[in-house]
C-alpha cells in the first residue's frame, strides 16, 4: 500500500452517508440498511365509470408496501416491491396513504393524492423543457381538472409504451439524438373521454461545458509549467491556434469568467511555444482537463524538437470534465527520442473527427515536498472525509478541552435518536497501512465514565459486500477530561485494503444527542495518522456562523463540499473569518474572485483582509463589497483589492454579509461560498 508521507490534515465537514454492522457478520448487513428513499406512486384508473384505480408504489429499497386508500376502507396486505395494488373508489379526491417497507422493517410513509372523477378532464396545462443540466433531455409536467392521471408520448419511438405521469410529478426522457419530435400528453379521469396536447419540440444537446474544469491545488511556482491554466502563471509566448493546416477551428470560450480553450470540428490541432523550447525535464506529471458533448476520444502528444512525439490516449466522458495525470514516463517508455528538456508544441488529435473539444488547466508539474506558500484557493475540499449514519454525527469543532490535550480542533461525535448502532465513519483516499500486530491508540474526551467506543475498519467495497474487521471496543475510566483508549486489531487480515474507520458509541443502546452522548476524539494513531488540525481555521464573531457541509446544489459548481455562511440576530455588523497560517500573497492589483449561492438577488457581500495582531490594534484594508445578481444559483463574484498594502502580512480574511442590516439565521441570511481565488 503506498506511504502517506505527511500527516492528513482536514478542515471543517459534515457528510452524511450509511451503513453500519451488528454483530453477526453474515447478516450485519441487513441492520445496516436504511429505510426506503423517494417513495412515490403510479396512480391509474380505468376508463369506465367504475372507479377502479390501481396504485404501483416506487422507491429506493423498498422490498414491500402496505396502502392505506385514504377513504376510510380496510388497507392493502403487505404487497411485494414490483407489484400494483387495486382498490375501487366513490368519485371523490383521497389523500391515500403507502407505508413503504426495506428489508430490515424499517419504513418510509408517504402520501398519495388519488382523483376520481367521471368526467372528462378539462383545462389541460402541459409544460415541456429542456432539462438544464442533461443533455438530450426534456422534462414534462401536466395538470388537468379531474385528471387522475396522464400519459406522456416522447415521439422518439413509435412502438414504445407511453410514461404514467400523476399530478405534481415530472416525467424525463432522454432521446438518442437532439431534435424535433412530437410529444404528446393525455390525461384522463374515471370517465371514458379523454383530453390530449401535442407540440412540436426541438431537444436540444448541450454543446458546452455548464461547470468549470475541477479546482486546481495550489502548488510552488517551480514545481509547475503551465501552459494554459488560471490556477498558475502561463508560460509567454504559446500560440495555441498555429497553422498546420488543420480542419479545426479555434475559440476562447467564456464561462462566467473562466477561459477555456474551445477545438471545434478538431481533427488535429497544434499548441505551439513559438519556437522556446521549454525544458520541463525536472518535472513528473501533464495535467489536462477535457470536456466533449459526445462520445469521443482524443490524442495529447508532447512534441521534443526533432521533432519526436508519442501519443496517449485521453478516453473522453460525454458531458463532464475528463481529468488527466500523465507521468511523463509514459511518454519516454514509448518513444525514448522524446525529450522533455526540449519540448516545443503539444498535439490534440480528436477520434472521430469533427467533434468539439474544451480544454482546460494543460500544464507541467511535479510532486512538491511542501504545499505552495501561497492560501488560495480555498475551495473546502478534504484529503479524507467524515461521515455518519443511522442518528450519528460528526463534525470538526474548537477543542472545549485544552487540558491534557492542547490540539486547537478535535472531532466531535454525537449519538442521536435514531438507531442502536448510530455511528460515524472516516474515509480515507488511500487504504491505511496496517500489519499483524496492529493497535491503534486514541484520545478521548467522555462525559462520564464507562462509555464504550467500538472501533473496526472496513474496505470500499459497496455494501452489502462490504468487509470489516473484527469489532474493538475500549471503555472509558475517567470522565470529564482526556485520557487515551487502546483498540487492539492484532491479527487484521493484511491482505484487504482498508479505506473506512468506523466509530460506534455504546453500541446496542439508543443515543438521544444530548450532552451524555456527545464525546470529542482527537489523535487517532492510525497509520497515515488522524490529528484533525486543519490547514486554515474558520470563526465568526457577534452572530455570524461558518461551517463547511455538503454542496446543497451542483449546478454550476460541481464540488463536493463548500463553505456555509449564516447572519443570525446579533450585530448588524455580524460575519465571519477564515485564518490562514502563511500570509495571503497580494499584490497591488490584487482581485479576489469566489463563487457564491445566494437565497436573493442584492444581496451584498463585503470583504476585507486583516493582519494577524489581537484588537484593537488590527489593521485592515479597504471594505470590498460584491452584490448578487442571481437567486438560487452559484455565481462568481470580484472584489477589487488594487492599491491594497503589499508590506502587511495579511493572515485573515474577513465576510459579512448585509453589513449594517440585522440577520435572523434563516435561509435567507444563509449563503454557500467555494473557490475563493486571489489574483
Amino acid at each position: 500500500m503506498k506511504i502517506l508521507k505527511h500527516t492528513l490534515r482536514l478542515c471543517l465537514l459534515m457528510l452524511v452517508l450509511f451503513s453500519c454492522s451488528e454483530d453477526d457478520s453474515n447478516t450485519d448487513f441487513v441492520d445496516s440498511i436504511e429505510a426506503p428513499t423517494n417513495v412515490s406512486a403510479h396512480v391509474v384508473v380505468t376508463q369506465d365509470n367504475t372507479g377502479l384505480v390501481t396504485i404501483t408504489p416506487l422507491g429506493e429499497g423498498l422490498t414491500s408496501f402496505e396502502v392505506d386508500f385514504g377513504d376510510g376502507s380496510e388497507g392493502s396486505e403487505k404487497l411485494q416491491a414490483g407489484a400494483g395494488v387495486s382498490h375501487t373508489y366513490e368519485e371523490g379526491t383521497y389523500e391515500a396513504s403507502i407505508t413503504a417497507y426495506a428489508l430490515n422493517g424499517l419504513s418510509t410513509v408517504v402520501t398519495q393524492t388519488v382523483v376520481v372523477a367521471f368526467q372528462a378532464p378539462e383545462n389541460l396545462v402541459v409544460t415541456i423543457e429542456n432539462d438544464a443540466a442533461i443533455s438530450k433531455t426534456v422534462n414534462v409536467q401536466a395538470y388537468a381538472d379531474f385528471a387522475t392521471f396522464y400519459e406522456v408520448s416522447f415521439g422518439e419511438d413509435p412502438d414504445a409504451e407511453p410514461t404514467i405521469l400523476n399530478n405534481d410529478q415530472t416525467a424525463s426522457y432522454t432521446y438518442q439524438e437532439a431534435g424535433v419530435y412530437t410529444i404528446t400528453v393525455v390525461a384522463l379521469s374515471a370517465a371514458i373521454e379523454t383530453i390530449s396536447y401535442s407540440e412540436e419540440f426541438e431537444v436540444t444537446e448541450i454543446v458546452q461545458p455548464l461547470v468549470s474544469a475541477p479546482t486546481q491545488p495550489s502548488r510552488v511556482a517551480t514545481d509547475v509549467v503551465s501552459i494554459f491554466s488560471d490556477a498558475y502563471t502561463d508560460i509567454e509566448g504559446v500560440d495555441f491556434y498555429p497553422n498546420w493546416g488543420q480542419a479545426t477551428t479555434f475559440n476562447l470560450f467564456d464561462l462566467d469568467g473562466d477561459a477555456m480553450l474551445q477545438y471545434t470540428n478538431i481533427n488535429y490541432q497544434g499548441i505551439d511555444f513559438s519556437g522556446t523550447p521549454q525544458d520541463v525535464s525536472q518535472m513528473e506529471y501533464i495535467h489536462i482537463d477535457v470536456w466533449t458533448s459526445g462520445e469521443s476520444e482524443a490524442k495529447l502528444s508532447p512534441i521534443s524538437s526533432g521533432p519526436n512525439e508519442t501519443a496517449y490516449d485521453l478516453d473522453l466522458t460525454a458531458q463532464q470534465w475528463s481529468s488527466f495525470d500523465i507521468p511523463l514516463s509514459y511518454f519516454t517508455d514509448q518513444n525514448p527520442l522524446v525529450d522533455f528538456s526540449t519540448i516545443i508544441q503539444f498535439k490534440l488529435e480528436g477520434n472521430p473527427s469533427g467533434e468539439t473539444l474544451f480544454v482546460d488547466n494543460l500544464y507541467f508539474y511535479r510532486e512538491g515536498e511542501a504545499p505552495s506558500d501561497g492560501v488560495t484557493p480555498i475551495t473546502f475540499e478534504t484529503e479524507f472525509e467524515l461521515s455518519s449514519f443511522d442518528g450519528g454525527a460528526i463534525a470538526l469543532v474548537e477543542n472545549p478541552d485544552t487540558n491534557g490535550n492542547a490540539s486547537a480542533t478535535v472531532a466531535q461525535m454525537i449519538k442521536g435518536g435514531g438507531q442502536t448502532w448510530a455511528g460515524s465513519k472516516i474515509t480515507m483516499p488511500a487504504p491505511f497501512n496496517v500489519d499483524g500486530s496492529m493497535v491503534v491508540t486514541a484520545k478521548v474526551w467522555s462525559p462520564r465514565v464507562g462509555l464504550e467506543l467500538l472501533m473496526k475498519m472496513e474496505d470500499d467495497v459497496a455494501w452489502p459486500d462490504v468487509t470489516a474487521t473484527a469489532e474493538i471496543t475500549a471503555t472509558t475510566t475517567v470522565a470529564n477530561q482526556w485520557e487515551t483508549l487502546t483498540f487492539d486489531f492484532s491479527g487484521i487480515d493484511t491482505a484487504i485494503n482498508w479505506y473506512n474507520l468506523v466509530l460506534i458509541m455504546d453500541n446496542n443502546i439508543m443515543g438521544d444527542g444530548s450532552v451524555d452522548y456527545t464525546i470529542y476524539i482527537d489523535d487517532i494513531s492510525t497509520d497515515p495518522m488522524l490529528d484533525f488540525e486543519p490547514d486554515f481555521t474558520l470563526s465568526s464573531f457577534d452572530g455570524g456562523a461558518m461551517s463547511v457541509i455538503a454542496n446543497p446544489d451542483l449546478n454550476g459548481n460541481p464540488s463536493a463540499m463548500v463553505a456555509e455562511l449564516v447572519k443570525g440576530n446579533g450585530q448588524s455588523w455580524a460575519g465571519s473569518k477564515i485564518t490562514v497560517p502563511s500570509p495571503f500573497e497580494v499584490t497591488s492589483a490584487s482581485v479576489v474572485t469566489l463563487k457564491v449561492w445566494s437565497p436573493r438577488t442584492g444581496l451584498n457581500l463585503l470583504l476585507k483582509f486583516e493582519d494577524d495582531v489581537a484588537w484593537p490594534d488590527v489593521t485592515a484594508s479597504a471594505e470590498v463589497t460584491a452584490t448578487t445578481t442571481v437567486a438560487n444559483q452559484w455565481e462568481t463574484l470580484t472584489f477589487d483589492f488594487s492599491g491594497i498594502d503589499t508590506a502587511i502580512d495579511w493572515y485573515n480574511l474577513v465576510l459579512i454579509m448585509d453589513n449594517e442590516i440585522v440577520g435572523d439565521g434563516s435561509s435567507n441570511y444563509t449563503i454557500y461560498l467555494d473557490d475563493i481565488t486571489l489574483n
